[in-house]
């Protein structure tokens, strides 16, 4: 009688590489953690252990919500998805070995690749931008500046201040009403008249929002109007200079092409979205921005081990502005396509709504809302309704 001897066959192990920690990358780690591939090793590597989600982000400059509840922490997520977290910096990528090669000389070695770092604003063409101007992201950068400008205004609430703020779209409207919101409730507590506190608003185009209806873009530009927020509409700022010694409280002038010249203590950019050059350097097909063209399945329409989400992807067949919503409803279509492609399915296609609902808070604790050509003003209602839909999402990534 022959006896056969059943041996255990080890499965093949693939490396899936996460880089960047953004709202696709969350999701994909949670479903991760809940439906397990076997044989695939996850792996995250992100400049930072935290994650601000960006629907909370001017509710926390308002003074609303605390750090714990606007970020995610990913430590906790990896370990819940069993993944290895590398914290660093991606600068260049080997795509014909798959390697990423990161700035503490980290190599990490992919089977499947998926980018979803955001995006940061374009600050070098602008002469003196990138040297004197605060960028909104890295947002640890923009909170660490902007929570050490509270403390100060804290402690000497009677001294002028003036905020500049580069960059007209739905981001630098809700940063200036948020931060006139926080600095006048610090204002009203010391009992200081708000006056020589000035925010001063820069939008290249004629009018605010350009990816938004006619409706809330009057909408909002009246309410900025009416609370006293400085608009320069029409002005493009061509140079920023800093005019006083870092010894002293420091002064730094904004200068526009028309020949306006403003000055003020500190320069917030949120202008139009740019990438980072090691994606083109790669060789990875990209737009003129330089973000990764990716298919109806989030693969890149170059290279079909790379895969990209959020606003550092651009869908070939249906661009959207760049948006979190986006970027959240895109986290479980990147999910299935990455089991599938590891699993050596054919990938399922996604297809991003067209119009959607968008919540802009007005830094009181109210909300507009508009889809299409469908506004509503600003209303405490609202803002209930935002903050439901927010604390929702991030209880997603809570973890005891």
């Amino acid at each position: 009688m022959t006896i056969k001897i059943q041996q255990s066959i080890q499965p093949i192990v693939k490396n899936l590489v996460l880089v960047g920690g953004g709202h696709s990358h969350a999701i994909v780690m949670k479903m991760f953690g809940i439906k397990p591939l076997t044989g695939v090793r996850l792996i995250l590597i992100t400049t930072a252990s935290e994650t601000a989600y960006s629907g909370m982000l001017p509710g926390h400059i308002a003074g609303f919500y605390s750090h714990n509840e606007c970020h995610i922490d990913l430590r906790p997520l990896a370990n819940f998805a069993q993944a290895q977290l590398y914290i660093d910096t991606v600068v260049a990528l080997d795509l014909r070995n798959n390697k990423v090669l990161c700035a503490n000389g980290l190599v990490v070695d992919f089977d499947v690749l998926s980018i979803d770092i955001g995006s940061t604003p374009a600050t070098i063409s602008v002469s003196g931008a990138a040297e004197y101007a605060i960028a909104a992201k890295p947002v640890s950068q923009l909170l660490e500046h902007w929570h050490e400008l509270v403390e100060t205004v804290g402690k000497n609430p009677q001294e002028p201040i003036r905020i500049a703020i580069a960059g007209g779209g739905a981001g630098g409207v809700e940063l200036a009403l948020s931060m006139q919101s926080r600095l006048h409730r610090i204002f009203d507590e010391s009992q200081q008249p708000i006056q020589n506190r000035e925010i001063h608003l820069f939008q290249r185009g004629q009018e605010l929002m350009p990816n938004y209806h006619q409706s809330v873009r009057h909408q909002l530009q009246h309410i900025l109007t009416d609370r006293g927020i400085k608009l320069h509409l029409g002005e493009t700022v061509c140079k920023v200079a800093s005019i006083t010694p870092k010894e002293t409280k420091e002064v730094f002038e904004i200068k526009c092409e028309s020949g306006l010249t403003v000055e003020c203590n500190k320069i917030f950019w949120v202008t139009q979205a740019s990438a980072p050059e090691w994606l083109k350097n790669a060789g990875l097909g990209t737009d003129e921005q330089g973000f990764i063209l990716v298919e109806d399945t989030l693969q890149s329409q170059t290279h079909p081990q790379v895969f990209a989400s959020g606003d550092i992807a651009t869908m070939v067949n249906h661009p959207r502005p760049k948006a979190g919503v986006f970027a959240v409803r895109q986290g479980k279509p990147l999910f299935e396509n990455l089991q599938r492609i590891l699993l050596g399915k054919s990938l399922k296609p996604y297809r991003p709504q067209k119009q959607y609902l968008s919540l802009i808070g007005t830094g009181d604790k109210r909300a507009s809302a508009t889809r299409g050509t469908f506004t509503l003003p600003p209303h405490k209602l609202l803002w209930y309704y935002k903050d439901w839909i927010d604390r929702r999402f991030m209880e997603r990534f809570r973890f005891e």
